[in-house]
């Protein structure tokens, strides 16, 4: 059962706009969260998708901001997370509200260029994988967390999910104004927050709720968010988000950085960003979501434009040396794309840069060369192949990002979960052996194994091993 805490009743009815009512607002936060998923079009057309999941009894409700966003309806009580789907990378499992910001973020924007991207606080990756995809891997994606333990989370969700563009970061956001100055064409920052939107999520969120804690957070976001604007281009996009209810760190931050740069600071008008959408939207343009109005989690969301240069506070940092990659050499690099054609029938991208780290080879985003030495990245690209005695090695995150439509071995629906678990697959009869094969289910694909003539040994690396599979 919901836990509100009555001091935050009584604040949050202060801020609460005169055409909605306290008492649904109460009402709609003890209500469960609808189900929801984006389709991950990196993967699978959503068309396909939903054909393939109607036939397993899943029933799919548009969301009407994100085209990829669904509310789900299924047949059975499953964990979707422990689909052969979800694995897969298929899909997200994303709250409706949280698809907002990346729909706002590329609002009338031109992508039809390669834009360089900026997601101040990524994890655990929905936004990150949702501008991923709404770039369609092009350009360059630099996401960032702070914590520690979270940043292993997103690298998780990222290779998952077939995402090839992007950079990992890991600091303090603060620091992006000025080592990255001016440097990006659109920027997200999904404040950390007091998460008051979350209560249908997370019933005991405000339990112990305390207005104290506000004007911490407040200035935190503040500071972000003028960091966030130092590092974007003029002409750029800059959408504020939280997953919280109250002004204070929602409007006020925005209207902070407004009284900053009042010349350079233009605020959007979201209200047509999808149809209803004027239902949440302020009178400055903002998009306060309250849970009564489209049965969802709270949040907030503001776009901002920088309409000319602002100067620099600091001095540039150093560059930084020792840079452990080097640009492959020829002789390797086809070698390399020979594998792969000859292998799996790929071929590597064009607009990437190849990449070697001692016997490691590497897919960078060709966007990224001006970027190195600005900064440490804890994860770049992907990691195509290992350099062995003999030849090469294919990583398992470079054929699922890369190896999607190409020859593979299907397997059955229980073979697919034995091979999810970590398990060889048996063969009916003996065959030929063909080596390095790719594997999949229902045309997606699962990973790679080993064709020995009797049985497909299994290739799955350990760290994605799963005890235990859900079907459907």
């Amino acid at each position: 059962m919901v836990q509100l805490n009555q001091n935050f009743i009584d604040s949050i009815a202060k801020d609460l706009p005169r055409h909605l009512n306290l008492d649904d607002f109460i009402h709609f936060s003890g209500q469960p969260l609808r189900l929801s998923i984006r389709i991950n079009t990196l993967k699978i057309s959503c068309a396909d998708f939903i054909d393939r999941m109607t036939h397993q009894g899943w029933g799919f409700e548009p969301i009407p901001w994100c085209k990829d966003g669904f509310w789900l309806t299924l047949a059975s009580d499953i964990q979707l997370g422990n689909t052969i789907e979800h694995l897969q990378g298929l899909f997200y499992i994303q709250e409706a509200s949280s698809m907002l910001p990346p729909t706002a973020l590329f609002q009338q924007f031109d992508l039809s260029r390669e834009n360089i991207v900026l997601d101040m606080a990524s994890a655990p990756g929905s936004k990150t994988t949702q501008i991923a995809a709404l770039m369609e891997n092009q350009g360059l994606l630099i996401a960032n967390e702070y914590s520690a333990s979270r940043i292993k989370v997103l690298h998780a969700n990222v290779l998952r999910m077939g995402v090839t563009n992007t950079a990992l970061t890991h600091f303090d956001a603060r620091v992006f104004g000025e080592y990255l100055y001016e440097s990006f064409d659109a920027i997200l920052l999904d404040a950390p927050c007091s998460g008051e939107g979350t209560v249908r999520k997370d019933p005991e969120a405000l339990k112990h709720w305390d207005p104290n804690n506000i004007a911490d957070i407040a200035q935190t976001q503040k500071a972000l968010i003028a960091s966030a604007f130092l590092a974007l281009k003029p002409g750029g996009s800059l959408v504020y988000s939280t997953c919280t209810l109250n002004k204070a760190e929602n409007q006020a931050v925005c209207l902070s950085l407004k009284a900053l740069y009042p010349d350079a600071v233009s605020i959007d008008d979201l209200s047509t960003l999808f149809p209803g959408a004027n239902q949440a939207c302020t009178e400055e343009g903002f998009l306060h979501v309250w849970p009564q109005i489209f049965d969802s989690e709270g949040f907030f969301v503001a776009k901002i434009t920088k309409k000319h240069s602002i100067p620099r506070q600091q001095p540039a940092p150093k560059k930084q040396k020792n840079f452990p990659f080097n640009p492959a050499p020829k002789k390797h690099i086809d070698a390399l794309q020979q594998y792969f054609q000859d292998t799996f029938s790929i071929t590597l991208p064009k607009q990437g840069i190849l990449m070697q780290r001692e016997n490691e080879f590497w897919l960078f985003p060709e966007s990224l060369v001006p970027f190195i030495g600005k900064m440490r990245y804890q994860r770049m690209g992907i990691k195509l192949a290992d350099l062995l005695k003999k030849g090469f090695k294919a990583k398992h995150e470079a054929l699922m990002a890369l190896g999607i439509n190409k020859p593979s071995i299907g397997l059955t629906q229980e073979q697919a979960k034995a091979y999810l678990m970590g398990r060889d697959i048996m063969l009916s009869q003996k065959e030929q052996p063909q080596g390095e094969i790719l594997v999949s289910y229902e045309e997606a694909l699962l990973g790679m194994a080993k064709h020995l003539g009797n049985k497909l040994k299994n290739n799955l690396p350990r760290e994605l091993v799963k005890d235990k599979i859900a079907l459907l």
